[in-house]
């Protein structure tokens, strides 16, 4: 229960993303092929959330590190979620993609 309360909140370890990103893992963003084309990160992944389910193939690695991003990070946080039940084991909601840039330059 603390350990919910603390991740909630804010207050649980810090995620080192350039570090993760150094190591291999995927930036998914989950942002339309619209928002995508009007910025993104480099070498990111986009895969819009709604299309997502019907997309997985291009997500082989079930155990390799997945960031996800959009916006603000509630569609980010609805894939992490797909991605979680469909069985990938390594899932991280970034939040939006301008703070994720932002974390990992």
């Amino acid at each position: 229960m603390i350990k919910s309360l603390k991740s909630i909140l804010g207050l649980g370890p810090k995620t080192n993303y350039a570090q993760l990103i150094k190591e291999g893992a995927i930036i998914l963003d989950v942002r339309s092929q619209g928002e995508f084309a009007s910025g993104h990160i480099s070498k990111s992944l986009n895969i819009p959330v709604d299309s997502l389910k019907n997309n997985l193939g291009q997500l082989k690695d079930k155990n390799k590190v997945i960031i996800t991003c959009c916006a603000s990070g509630i569609r980010s946080g609805i894939a992490k979620g797909v991605l979680k039940s469909s069985g990938y084991a390594n899932v991280i909601n970034g939040g939006s993609w301008s703070t994720l840039k932002n974390k990992i330059k």
